[in-house]
């Protein structure tokens, strides 16, 4: 089966707007982990996390107003990166013990795994586009 040009752009869209809609929520649950880490007296590893966790939302946002696909895809790319980097601090918190009593641990663990996955997806269709 062969896609148009139309059913390409609504695929897009759509994407878009999941990847809008997962990082913004996972931003929020990264914001009450920070909340609960600082309870807890860590305060370096937690603001690591903070930053590269909320940051895939907000390069997600400047995506979404690239004013080319090179433009797009540079910020995917960053939004890809910080994407990881929040799960190698995630990972970390988790074998330090520091998360372990953190109720939504599985959670946070689940939306970072699928919130890569989905912008590899993008990142891989859009340098596909550009060649």
């Amino acid at each position: 089966m062969e896609f148009n040009s139309i059913d390409r752009e609504k695929i897009k869209r759509e994407n878009n707007n999941l990847i809008k809609e997962k990082s913004y929520s996972f931003a929020l649950l990264i914001i009450d982990l920070y909340k609960f880490l600082i309870k807890k007296g860590e305060f370096v590893l937690s603001k690591q996390m903070l930053r590269s966790g909320t940051s895939i939302g907000a390069n997600i946002e400047e995506a979404q107003v690239s004013q080319s696909r090179k433009d797009f895809l540079s910020k995917i790319s960053i939004a890809s990166k910080e994407a990881r980097e929040t799960l190698y601090w995630l990972r970390l918190l988790k074998e330090s013990n520091l998360i372990e009593n953190y109720p939504k641990q599985d959670k946070l663990f689940t939306e970072i795994n699928s919130i890569i996955n989905i912008l590899t997806k993008i990142t891989k269709t859009t340098s596909n586009t550009l060649k």
